[in-house]
């Protein structure tokens, strides 16, 4: 981990674990102050290790339910 933690950083960090909790895209940008969605997506949205895992949970219930 990167020992140098900024404003900045922790803003990415912020904007990431409130997606990760399911908050819209439009209620981050509101956060941010941005009115492109283009550079909330960019920028500050990142995949998680979670929402990687719940990508793929929600993928196998799909299958099985074929």
């Amino acid at each position: 981990m990167n020992s140098k933690l900024t404003p900045h950083s922790l803003r990415h960090t912020h904007i990431s674990l409130l997606a990760e909790a399911g908050v819209a895209l439009e209620q981050n940008m509101v956060s941010l102050s941005h009115s492109d969605d283009q550079i909330t997506k960019n920028v500050y949205l990142h995949v998680t290790k979670e929402m990687k895992k719940e990508a793929s949970q929600k993928f196998l219930q799909l299958m099985r339910s074929l």
